[in-house]
């Protein structure tokens, strides 16, 4: 079953991404995110709530956008119209390897980074993945299924999602973040920020410390983990406020997770509403409302106005 987001572009169809049927491929795909996520912590300048690490939605897939080298910058893509993974450089060298499967992650490793050596640029990594477990990648010829499907499937999701954060981004007028995708994670997120620093989290390590030095709404969607076993929406208020989860959300379909603030919508659900779109904004603004609102920030005053 499929639904259609309807906006300003011809509606595309919704696709079902059921975990249990491409799960194997998310988790390969994952880490070939992490490989490349890593790349871009390597090679960029550090930006505050490590902005500076993750990636951007493409029209054909994910990218870095330029990470400088020397005095020039190279850019890493992963095409899933192609299916290949893709390296330009700014000195107009460019070289590329096919996505299927069967392509380990050790073998996206050495691929990528020989490659990028090959155009003469040298980059060391940390090889291990980042809180999901397994091999180093370098080792790692376990994780090896690509089904281009799925992946594509996934991408079309974020084509639409992306657009919808960037729509619902425009009506804050604060601090916001980019729209992106945090590799650590595999989650495409959006931040709102109240504008005050947040308590310091004693005893969390450098990025969490980082990620939450000052108080945020974050809004996201995910393809589904081992906590929650389905694609979801989410949204969390940091520091949580009193009575967060005593807070109304929209739609019905939505809920406070059980076991914490989290504000859950599932994509199946999403999925079934005459306008997914509207429905998703109105999640997200309900989520936004019962944060900012719970953790007394000044709503009339971060709201934007529409610009024409």
């Amino acid at each position: 079953m499929s639904e259609r987001i309807d906006g300003p572009y011809s509606p595309i169809a919704l696709p079902s991404l059921p975990l249990n049927e491409w799960e194997a491929t998310k988790e390969t795909l994952h880490r070939y995110a992490q490989i490349v996520g890593k790349i871009r912590l390597w090679s960029g300048a550090p930006r505050n709530h490590w902005w500076n690490v993750t990636l951007y939605v493409s029209s054909r897939g994910l990218t870095t956008g330029p990470n400088p080298y020397g005095d020039e910058t190279f850019e890493v893509f992963f095409d899933f119209v192609a299916h290949e993974l893709r390296v330009a450089a700014s000195t107009g060298a460019t070289f590329s390897f096919a996505l299927e499967d069967g392509l380990s992650v050790a073998d996206f490793y050495r691929e990528l980074l020989a490659g990028l050596g090959a155009l003469g640029i040298e980059i060391v990594i940390d090889p291990t993945p980042y809180d999901i477990g397994g091999d180093p990648f370098d080792e790692d010829a376990t994780h090896a299924s690509y089904h281009k499907e799925y992946v594509a499937r996934y991408w079309r999701i974020l084509v639409q999602v992306d657009q919808i954060f960037k729509e619902f981004s425009g009506r804050f007028n604060g601090k916001t973040s980019p729209v992106h995708l945090y590799w650590h994670g595999f989650d495409l997120a959006v931040t709102r920020f109240s504008g005050r620093r947040a308590p310091e989290r004693v005893g969390a390590d450098k990025v969490t410390r980082e990620a939450y030095s000052h108080e945020v709404i974050s809004f996201g969607f995910w393809p589904g983990d081992r906590n929650t076993p389905a694609p979801a929406f989410y949204s969390y208020t940091a520091p949580e406020p009193d009575g967060l989860t005593e807070q109304p959300l929209r739609p019905e379909a939505a809920f406070w997770a059980p076991e914490g603030g989290m504000a859950l919508l599932m994509y199946d659900d999403l999925c079934k509403a005459d306008s997914p779109r509207a429905t998703l904004l109105d999640f997200m603004e309900s989520a936004y409302q019962a944060g900012a609102r719970t953790a007394s920030w000044d709503v009339e005053d971060l709201r934007a106005e529409p610009v024409r």
